[in-house]
């Protein structure tokens, strides 16, 4: 089993910043891989950006450039650096972790206003 806690959520204005944070407890094993997804209102859960236990990275198409994903293996956390944020980044974001098996954080929502 592996625990998730996330934290950094919040409201923000368009153009602001949010770094997010996700910590991973229990059986962690490499290689693995963590991710930030989220979820609009109406959507479906979409990958904003995930990183191996290597520091191999992916983005969406639409966060590069403003998000930058990065972890501290020895603490097992994961970051999400988001920067000119967008009233379409608003969501509710999920931390992701796979390894021998997969698991989902509670989530944390992000509102980004106009």
């Amino acid at each position: 089993q592996v625990q998730l806690v996330e934290s950094g959520g919040g409201l923000v204005q368009a153009g602001g910043s949010l770094r997010l944070s996700c910590t991973a407890s229990g059986n962690i094993f490499r290689p693995n891989m963590m991710a930030w997804h989220r979820q609009a209102p109406g959507k479906q859960r979409e990958l904003v950006a995930q990183i191996t236990s290597g520091g191999t990275t992916n983005y969406q198409d639409s966060v590069k450039g403003r998000f930058a994903i990065s972890r501290d293996t020895t603490k097992n956390t994961v970051y999400l650096q988001m920067n000119s944020l967008k009233p379409e980044d608003t969501a509710v974001y999920y931390c992701f972790f796979a390894g021998l098996a997969a698991y989902w954080g509670q989530g944390t929502q992000v509102t980004v206003s106009s």
